[in-house]
This record gives structure tokens, C-alpha cells and sequence, in this order.
């Protein structure tokens, strides 16, 4: 009865988006002069998306690291190697496709607020390693999400032996910081509203088509991981046809993440779907809630594609080996997005900024990723919480094949062996 009542009120917050999407369009339509002015509703949501998305992204990653610990199990590391290889990979493909269909975003920026954009891979990572090295404090107050990405991850480990109640209070201070969030984000639908219709009244309408064509290549992309190629890394696990197994999994698992828009609010629904299909519970316990950090292709591809449409709105041109560290760097911040809804977007700062893209610019490019996470949110993360369940499943079946392939061995050798050693112990 719970779960019915808190999936009714995370279905009533899209439908609110949806609603403010409508009235926003409406209202521009309507009135330009007045819809202009009542951008200041979105301003206000995307600056305080702006003021906690630094901490948040800190104590997310220092306590997703400082509470996890190894467990007796190799399977863990076929499955975590599965994660990141299709979160790699989803970003390979979301850099293909948006060369392919270069985006354009409407910024309001100048030139003068543009830094010089890197020529190499040398001056890339250069500036990388520059900017990992800085004060946390300095890091949280000037947003330098890649010195913030450093010091979660070093604390966290820091943290990995410390007491008990040190880890409770640490968690606290996460689940008070994402509660946080979470109050922020009830008034997506206001902020959208004002987004919206501000952008229609001053850019025109155009900018829907823009923005259609932005979420059909998002979709896109995502539909291809989710249908190719994590089926074939399955199959490569299984050696059997992959797609019953995607098929149930998207099923019953991505239906329910795609309306929850949030994979941890989806590890139960997982957690039942692998004790249904006989799994390894000792695996399964330990894989989908790391799954839900770090099983992130969705977050990659969206990261990807609305880092390179910045760029190509910039006119800022990417040299190939700048696209594959983008594309690296990219999955990694996917793997510390926050499981709430609109986690990845959050992110999309910290792989702005190494190629020069102001912090202001790339709050921008969020509030264009929540007028559209309606639908690109929900998709991304049905196929996050999907690909974790599947890639437990496969791992596990493939264990389950190999047990049965020895005891089938054993079972035909055995009257071989017995033979062998009856007649070692007659010469005996």
C-alpha cells in the first residue's frame, strides 16, 4: 500500500512537469511580454539547483564509496566491469551520433565570457590535473566539480574504516542533503513553467523543434544501448539469445524505474525481479545497489550529447583524442551521478569546464535538460536500472552454466575414475 502511495506521487510530479510544459508553452503563446518576465520563476529553481549541486555531489560519492566493502564473491567484478564497459560505451555511441546530428542549444552568452578553448589532449589534461588540485572549500564555492569528484572520492576512502557512527553520520548528512533536493525539485514544475515560457517568448517557437530534436537523439541513443548493444555483452556472458532475458528486464524493471526516475527508489523492484528469476542471492544483495551508482549508460549518453551540443553551439571545435577523453571522462561522472531525478544533469558542469564552457553557460544547458527530462530522464533511467538487473542476471546464469558443465563432466568421468582407481588399489 506504501509503494502504491509513493508511486502516485512520483507519477503527480511528472504529470505537474507536463503540465507546466503545456502552460508554459501557452502562456508564451498568449502573452510574450508577460512570459518573459516570468523567467525569474526559473531562474530562481536553476539557482538553487546551482547552490546545492556541489555538496550534493561531494557527500553522494564520499558516502557511495565509504560504505562499500569487498565481499568474498568474484562475480561482484564481472559485473562491475559489465557496468562501466556499457556506460563506456553508451558515451562512445552518444559521440558518434551527435557528430553525426550536430545539436544547437539557445544560450544567452557573449564571447568575452568563453575562455580559450584547448587546442590538444596535452593543454585537456593539463588543466585537468590543474584543476583537481584545489581547496575543497574554494572547489564548493566556485563549483570545480573535478576537484569535488577528487576529494569525494578521497575521503571516501578515508572514511572506509571509520566507525559505525561516523558512517551513520555521514549517511545522514547525504540523505539530508538529497531530501534537500528532492524539496527542491517539487518545484520543477514552476521552475519549468517559467523556463519555458521565457525561452519560447524571447527565442520563439522554433526552439520546440530544437528541443524535439534534442530528446529524439537522446531516446535514440539510449534505445540503441538498451536493444543492441547490452543485449550483445550479454550474449557474450550467456552464449544463448540475450533478448528474452533484455525483454523481461525492461519489462519489469524499466516500466517501474521510468516512472519512479530514480534507480536507488528502483532496487527493490530489482531486488524482487532477481529472487523471481533464481538468482545468486549473495550476489544479487551486493550488484544492484552498486548497480544503481554506477550502472549509469543512460547518464553517459546524456552528459555526452548535451556536452557536445554546447560545444557545437559555441562553435568550439573538438579534436578526436579531445572526443574519446570526453567520452572517458564523461562515463566516470555518470558513475557519480545522483540517483535522483535529474542526477546526471547535475554533472554536466564538470565536463563543461574542462573545455572552457563558463559555469554559468552550463547552468543554462541544466535548465534546457529540465524543460526536457520529462521524457529524457525517464528513459535514462529505465535503462540505467534495467542494465543492472540484466547484467546481474547474466553473470549469475553464466555461473549456473559453467556449475553445470563441471558436474556434467564429473558425472561422465566418474565411472572412468572409479575404474582407475579400483584398479590402483588391486596392484596396491
Amino acid at each position: 500500500m506504501k509503494k502504491e502511495y509513493n508511486r502516485r506521487i512520483k507519477l503527480s510530479l511528472i504529470t505537474q512537469i507536463m503540465i507546466g510544459l503545456v502552460c508554459g508553452i501557452a502562456f508564451a503563446w498568449l502573452s510574450k511580454s508577460h512570459a518573459v518576465v516570468a523567467g525569474i520563476l526559473g531562474e530562481l529553481f536553476i539557482n538553487a539547483l546551482k547552490a546545492i549541486a556541489p555538496i550534493l555531489v561531494l557527500m553522494l560519492i564520499l558516502t557511495s564509496i565509504s560504505n562499500y566493502h569487498n565481499r568474498k564473491n568474484s562475480n561482484i567484478r564481472h559485473i562491475i566491469i559489465l557496468y562501466l564497459m556499457s556506460t563506456f560505451t553508451a558515451s562512445i555511441v552518444a559521440l558518434i551520433a551527435s557528430y553525426l546530428v550536430p545539436q544547437n542549444l539557445i544560450l544567452k552568452t557573449s564571447t568575452t565570457d568563453i575562455v580559450t578553448p584547448p587546442v590538444s589532449i596535452l593543454e585537456i589534461l593539463h588543466g585537468f590535473l590543474l584543476s583537481m588540485i584545489t581547496n575543497l572549500v574554494e572547489a564548493l564555492v566556485t563549483a570545480n566539480y573535478i576537484s569535488i569528484l577528487i576529494w569525494g572520492i578521497g575521503l571516501g576512502f578515508a572514511f572506509r574504516n571509520s566507525s559505525n557512527n561516523t558512517h551513520i553520520f555521514l549517511n545522514d548528512i547525504s540523505k539530508a542533503i538529497t531530501k534537500l533536493v528532492c524539496i527542491i525539485m517539487k518545484f520543477a514544475p514552476i521552475g519549468i513553467f517559467g523556463l519555458i515560457s521565457s525561452s519560447l517568448a524571447s527565442t520563439g517557437f522554433h526552439v520546440v523543434w530544437q528541443y524535439a530534436h534534442l530528446i529524439s537523439l537522446l531516446i535514440g541513443c539510449m534505445l540503441v544501448i538498451a536493444l543492441l548493444l547490452n543485449p550483445i555483452l550479454v550474449w557474450w556472458y550467456i552464449r544463448r539469445n540475450p533478448y528474452p532475458l533484455v525483454f523481461t528486464c525492461l519489462r519489469e524493471s524499466g516500466l517501474t524505474a521510468f516512472f519512479t526516475r530514480s534507480s536507488v527508489a528502483n532496487i527493490p523492484v530489482n531486488m524482487a525481479l532477481a529472487k523471481k528469476l533464481g538468482l545468486n542471492q549473495n550476489t544479487y544483495t551486493a550488484s544492484i545497489p552498486i548497480g544503481a551508482n554506477i550502472s549509469m549508460a543512460g547518464a553517459s549518453i546524456t552528459i555526452t550529447v548535451m556536452t557536445l551540443a554546447t560545444l557545437h553551439t559555441l562553435h568550439m571545435s573538438l579534436h578526436i583524442s579531445s572526443a574519446i577523453l570526453l567520452s572517458i571522462v564523461a562515463s566516470i561522472c555518470a558513475c557519480g551521478a545522483s540517483a535522483i531525478a535529474g542526477g546526471s544533469l547535475l554533472l554536466i558542469p564538470l565536463v563543461c569546464h574542462m573545455f572552457g564552457i563558463p559555469h554559468e553557460v552550463a547552468m543554462q544547458v541544466i535548465g534546457i535538460g529540465f524543460i526536457i527530462s520529462v521524457l529524457q530522464d525517464s528513459a535514462e533511467t529505465a535503462l540505467n536500472s534495467s542494465a543492472g538487473i540484466l547484467f546481474t542476471a547474466a553473470v549469475c546464469i553464466a555461473e549456473n552454466n559453467q556449475r553445470e558443465k563441471q558436474i556434467q563432466f564429473s558425472t561422465t568421468m566418474s565411472p572412468f575414475l572409479d575404474k582407475q582407481n579400483i584398479h590402483k588399489t588391486k596392484n596396491h
